[in-house]
C-alpha cells in the first residue's frame, strides 16, 4: 500500500488518468443499466405447443404428447417435464436445471421433438419456444362515447403498430374484445327449395377455404414449392362460393342459401371504461428492454396520437 501511494505521489498524472477512467466507466455502466421493479431473472422454462383441430384430449395425449415425453426422457439438463392435454390442443412444459444455458437447452429440446418418427395427419406444426420473462411496463384503455367495438379494435391495432415501431418495445397485448368469426346462417327453406343438404353446404365451404402445401417440383435449376392459399378472412369473400353446379349451367352459390356476416363470438370478454366499451393495451418489457424509457416512449406516442385525433375532429 505504501509503495502504491509513493507511486501516485511521484507520478501524479497517473492519478488523474485513473480518476478519469473510473468516472468514464461509471458513466458507461449507468447508461447500460436496465431499470426494473424486481431483479432480472433468466427464464428456465421451454414450452411445446400442440394444436390438433378436432382431436380429443386422449388422442392428443396418446398420439403426440407421450411420444414427445419419451424422447425428452434422459435429456441432460432437464429438471422436470409436465404436460396438459385439452380438446384440440396440448402443452408440454420443460423445466431446465439451474445454471443451464436456456438457448442451448432450447436447441436440445427441438432436436428431441424432431426425433419423433411421425405425428397424426391433420396436426398443425409444433411450436417450441422458451418462455420469456416479462414485466408489465404500462397499460391504458381506448374508449369513447358510442364508439363501436370494431372501431375500437381497429384503433387499437393502429396504436399497436405505432408502438412496435419504437426501439425497445416488442411485447404488446390487446384485450377487451371477443374473437372475430364469420357466421354462416343457413336458411332451411332455401335448402329445401334448391334440394340441398346442410352437409353439401359445409363441404363446399371446406373445399373452398383451404391453406395447405402440395409438395415440391424439382428441376435441374430450381425447386418449386406448391402451395394452395385460398383462405378467406371476411364474410363477403365467402358469398360467391359455388355450392352446386348443374349440367344445364345453373349455379347455386352460398349467398343464395345462407346469410353471411362478420361478427364477434358470443363470449363475455368485453371491458368497459366510464361505462363505455373499451380496448385495453398492455406493454411489457423483457430483460433486454428498459422499463422507464419504454414507458416514457409510450406516453410520448400517446400524446402525438391524441393531438392527431383532436386535429382530425
Amino acid at each position: 500500500m505504501r509503495k502504491l501511494i509513493t507511486y501516485f505521489i511521484k507520478y501524479h498524472v497517473a492519478v488523474n488518468i485513473f480518476i478519469l477512467a473510473f468516472i468514464g466507466f461509471g458513466i458507461l455502466g449507468i447508461l447500460s443499466l436496465k431499470s426494473s421493479f424486481f431483479p432480472l431473472v433468466e427464464s428456465k422454462i421451454i414450452n411445446i405447443s400442440v394444436t390438433y383441430p378436432g382431436a380429443s384430449p386422449q388422442e392428443i395425449e396418446e398420439g403426440i404428447v407421450l411420444q414427445i415425453e419419451d424422447n425428452l426422457k434422459g435429456l441432460k439438463g432437464v429438471d422436470r417435464v409436465t404436460s396438459v392435454s385439452r380438446e384440440n390442443s396440448g402443452t408440454i412444459t420443460v423445466e431446465t436445471e439451474k445454471g443451464e444455458n436456456i438457448d442451448f437447452m432450447l436447441l436440445e429440446v427441438k432436436n428431441a421433438v424432431d426425433r419423433v418418427p411421425s405425428f397424426p395427419s391433420g396436426m398443425e406444426p409444433l411450436i417450441v419456444a422458451k418462455q420469456e420473462v416479462v414485466r408489465e411496463t404500462i397499460s391504458f384503455a381506448l374508449s369513447g362515447d358510442n364508439i363501436p367495438l370494431a372501431t375500437l379494435k381497429q384503433l387499437g391495432r393502429q396504436v399497436e403498430n405505432d408502438l412496435r415501431a419504437i426501439e425497445g418495445i416488442s411485447q404488446i397485448s390487446i384485450s377487451g374484445y371477443p374473437d372475430e368469426e364469420i357466421e354462416i346462417a343457413v336458411n332451411e327453406i332455401s335448402l329445401l327449395a334448391y334440394n340441398l343438404t346442410f352437409t353439401e353446404v359445409s363441404q363446399a365451404v371446406s373445399r373452398a377455404n383451404i391453406l395447405t402445401t402440395g409438395g415440391t417440383i424439382k428441376t435441374d435449376a430450381e425447386e418449386y414449392l406448391i402451395r394452395a392459399n385460398n383462405r378467406s378472412y371476411y364474410g363477403d369473400e365467402l358469398s360467391n362460393i359455388v355450392v352446386r353446379a348443374t349440367n344445364d349451367g345453373k349455379v347455386i352459390r352460398l349467398k343464395d342459401v345462407a346469410i353471411i356476416r362478420d361478427r364477434f363470438s358470443e363470449t363475455p370478454n368485453a371491458t368497459y371504461y366510464n361505462q363505455n366499451l373499451s380496448v385495453n393495451i398492455t406493454v411489457t418489457s423483457t430483460n433486454n428492454e428498459d422499463l422507464i424509457s419504454s414507458a416514457e416512449n409510450v406516453k410520448r406516442i400517446l400524446k402525438d396520437i391524441i393531438k392527431s385525433i383532436i386535429m382530425y375532429n
